[in-house]
């Protein structure tokens, strides 16, 4: 398994966000995950890399153990990359720069060797002729786009993506779920919070419905999206589809 999640809680004070998620995600899996917004959705992706800290349970991602808090999370970090609703890229660096940067300071990888590398990773996400430009010239897909190839550009084992597209335009959603969709033919196991319903009954390998804290229901794209069991899935997928 790339990650186990065992009675996985948090909360925040008083309010009680996840309340006993377990889930295993296999290597080379795209997991979707869907509910409504307040779900714990987010929460979930985040304590994932200790983004947030966990209340109690048990976390392993790529053999790292998250809940232990002698794991060196930078060290795991770096095998995990993480893509959220807004780009977080640096403005006063251009589209290169901002992608050769954690190669470069967490690594330790040659400048020469970062640049080629950001070069690849441009290309791979349709933006070569854009290496040199600021993050303010770019649309929000482009700069998505960009904040991916960053991502990639650490190797990682696992990609997680917290609502890549909930920040675009709707004419700018395709240029980004393309890129999502080529990554995952490639084998890059995956795990996307995402409300776009036709990428994850396309590309997903196992759907993930997850209402007030827990997990409703979970299965193949078919049988969530055709057949669902769960009478709160049901009335999920009736508003949204």
């Amino acid at each position: 398994m790339m990650i186990e999640v065992k009675e996985l809680y948090k909360s925040f004070g008083e309010l009680h966000v996840l309340k006993g998620i377990d889930c295993e995600i296999k290597e080379r899996e795209v997991v979707c995950v869907i509910g409504p917004s307040g779900s714990g959705k987010s929460t979930f992706l985040r304590c994932l890399n200790r983004l947030e800290e966990i209340s109690s349970g048990k976390v392993v991602i790529s053999g790292y153990d998250v809940s232990d808090p002698k794991t060196d999370i930078n060290r795991m970090r770096a095998e995990v990359g993480m893509v959220f609703q807004r780009f977080n890229l640096f403005p006063h660096m251009t589209v290169i720069e901002n992608i050769m940067l954690a190669p470069m300071k967490i690594r330790g990888e040659a400048r020469d060797a970062a640049f080629q590398k950001g070069m690849e990773l441009l290309r791979k996400v349709g933006l070569e002729d854009k290496a040199d430009v600021y993050p303010d010239n770019l649309s929000g897909g482009q700069m998505q786009r960009v904040a991916i190839a960053r991502a990639l550009a650490m190797n990682p084992k696992v990609m997680l993506f917290d609502e890549p597209t909930s920040a675009l335009d709707p004419e700018l959603v395709g240029e980004v779920l393309e890129v999502m969709k080529n990554l995952a033919n490639e084998g890059m196991t995956m795990v996307v919070v995402t409300h776009e319903m036709g990428f994850a009954r396309e590309v997903g390998d196992r759907i993930i419905f997850m209402d007030r804290g827990v997990i409703m229901e979970e299965g193949e794209p078919e049988h969530i999206f055709s057949n669902p069991q769960n009478e709160r899935t049901k009335e999920f997928l009736r508003k949204v589809l």
